[in-house]
């Protein structure tokens, strides 16, 4: 289900050009969660930036499917415990 509402995003986001980020995560207390994994630890085992771990966790962007399999993997969780997806807008004011 996870998979089919991502790629509905991907495909309306083309379309209308949205600017809202619709896909959320939990990256931040996770690696809390895991011994205080730093942005760099996590940015190691996901063969990315740390730039690309902080734009994740301040909802800047949304990752590709790839990227958020290889994030589930290193926290060793099922992709629907690190990332959901839905209006994020409540937890960017938090």
């Amino acid at each position: 289900m996870w998979l089919a509402l991502y790629l509905s995003y991907i495909t309306i986001g083309k379309v209308s050009n949205m600017s809202k980020n619709l896909v959320g995560n939990h990256i931040r207390k996770l690696r809390f969660n895991h011994d205080e994994m730093t942005q760099q630890q996590l940015a190691d085992k996901a063969g990315v930036t740390r730039q690309t771990i902080v734009a994740l966790e301040k909802g800047n962007y949304s990752p590709s499917l790839e990227l958020a399999f290889r994030i589930s993997l290193a926290f060793n969780l099922p992709l629907e415990e690190v990332f959901f997806y839905g209006d994020t807008t409540y937890l960017k004011k938090q």
